[in-house]
């Protein structure tokens, strides 16, 4: 059974730097595009980054661009997500995922793995 655990999530305040991490277990997935995304409180779960097979390609959304980055060490069979300059509307469960099959992108739909998600709290 594949399973996915975040960790790294935290209270930091505005301007800070957080790295998650989430190691998978039961499987690997090197041949995957892997991703992450976040739900703030009371809204919708979005789409943060993601990233492909080997480190080849990534995409990050509009609202982190320049300041998030997504990369992966398949040696560790694990993502991270680097977050610097933080942001209170940075506030969110931070989930990750895994989308077997897709090489390249990881998005929501297709994924089929998912962590349990690690909270992270920027403070004003």
């Amino acid at each position: 059974q594949a399973q996915l655990v975040e960790s790294g999530g935290g209270l930091v305040q505005t301007g800070g730097s957080l790295r998650l991490s989430c190691t998978a277990s039961g499987r690997v997935f090197i041949g995957d595009a892997m991703g992450w995304f976040r739900q703030p409180p009371g809204k919708q779960r979005e789409f943060v980054a993601d990233i492909s097979y080997h480190n080849l390609s990534f995409s990050v959304a509009n609202s982190v661009n320049g300041r998030f980055t997504i990369f992966r060490n398949d040696a560790k069979n694990t993502v991270y997500l680097q977050m610097n300059d933080l942001k209170p509307e940075d506030t969110a469960v931070y989930f990750c995922a895994a989308c077997p099959g897709h090489s390249f992108t990881c998005p929501e739909t297709e994924a089929e793995y998912w962590g349990q998600g690690t909270q992270v709290t920027v403070s004003s």
